[in-house]
């Protein structure tokens, strides 16, 4: 695989896009709205600065400073970020902010990292003790949720809090395993209503109907990341994390799509009609494969594994039409709820139905990630 590519494909992102206008955020493009503080632009950052920190590319850097530099006053406080929102989505982008300061050393990053564990420290809980994914959605847990917050969370704790809630953090982790997992699919579920009342939830479980593989996507990078920030001296802890990314690795392995590598949108439904191989999700999967052989988590043997899943991803969704590369094959986005939108009703039907576009920041995120631990591998080969 000729991976020059993606280093073109990176560099044309970047160059189309601004601070506050994003060419990747297609959910902003659609709605021409302005851009604010959000999870979608974080996985842009979060991978771009990663990518720096490999590479040592100022240009991806001083881009990455200035995006999040439109939002980040010198006071600490963030354009457009509102907290009483509580929203999760929006704690995901703060994660950049612990590179930024690392490496600029600017107090005003320092700043913003406070003002967003504010937010945790009163996010709104399940009565099982586990963030509602937003105001809007009382009492529940979304699968990917676990990623917007518990990886800034773990960061925050093991450098400036001295570990003192990392109980709490494994034990939301402990409690989408006993309360999300499906023990004969052997996959986690999108959604759960604590209350079990929203139209969405079975009134016994409080469960969502299907298994997305974007959401159980974004679980296995929480798990990758986490793995790697937790202080390994709290083993208990460290073992919980590794053994929950190995077992749901396996799992995902026996759905896998023979011929490209990658995954479907609704995973265990192969066959039906609609279904396609999804780009966001597989990249999730490939990337937390590598970061998970890289860190010993996963035998050696997975990292042919991981590969064809990056390699199928470009044979199969890394485009050029017009002179320019496109990422392909990228549901928009899925949800489910509110009331008031009873379309988004966890149903087959609907995780089809939604929009498949190119370069959305969802997919091109990860799949720099899983680039990233791919360049890992190759300098290890020099």
């Amino acid at each position: 695989m000729n991976y020059e590519i993606i280093n073109r494909y990176v560099n044309e992102l970047i160059d189309k896009s601004a601070p506050g206008k994003p060419y990747w955020n297609i959910e902003v493009i659609r709605a021409g709205k302005p851009c604010k503080w959000n999870y979608i632009d974080g996985c842009m950052t979060n991978s771009l600065i990663e990518l720096y920190k490999l590479t040592g590319d100022k240009k991806i850097y001083n881009f990455v400073k200035s995006y999040i530099d439109y939002f980040v006053n010198e006071d600490g406080t963030i354009n457009t970020y509102e907290k009483e929102k509580h929203s999760t989505d929006d704690i995901a982008e703060g994660r950049t902010l612990f590179s930024l300061y690392d490496i600029s050393g600017e107090e005003k990053y320092r700043k913003a990292i406070e003002n967003i564990y504010a937010q945790i420290k009163e996010q709104p809980r399940t009565k099982e003790g586990n963030f509602w994914h937003k105001e809007i959605y009382p009492n529940q847990v979304w699968l990917d949720g676990i990623y917007m917050a518990q990886p800034f969370y773990l960061t925050y704790e093991t450098r400036f809090n001295k570990m003192e809630n990392y109980n709490d953090i494994i034990g939301q982790i402990k409690n989408v395993r006993k309360y999300m997992f499906d023990e004969k699919k052997k996959l986690y579920y999108h959604g759960y209503d604590a209350s079990k009342k929203i139209f969405w939830a079975d009134p016994k479980t409080g469960l969502s109907k299907n298994f997305w593989l974007r959401a159980i996507g974004w679980f296995t990078v929480a798990l990758a990341d986490c793995a790697e920030i937790i202080n390994q001296q709290m083993y208990d802890e460290y073992r919980t994390i590794t053994t929950l990314l190995k077992e749901i690795i396996d799992s995902l392995l026996t759905y896998q799509d023979p011929k490209t590598k990658m995954f479907y949108q609704v995973v265990d439904k192969a066959g039906e009609k609609g279904n396609y191989v999804e780009t966001s999700g597989s990249a999730m999967i490939a990337y937390s494969i590598l970061k998970g052989v890289r860190m010993g988590i996963l035998p050696e043997r997975y990292q042919k594994i991981g590969l064809d899943i990056f390699d199928g991803i470009c044979t199969n969704m890394l485009k050029e039409n017009n002179g320019s590369l496109d990422l392909e094959g990228i549901c928009l986005v899925a949800g489910l709820g509110p009331d008031k939108d009873r379309r988004r009703d966890g149903s087959y039907e609907y995780y089809i139905s939604e929009p498949v576009v190119a370069n959305d920041a969802k997919g091109v995120g990860a799949f720099t990630m899983a680039y990233i631990e791919v360049l890992r591998i190759l300098k290890s080969q020099e």
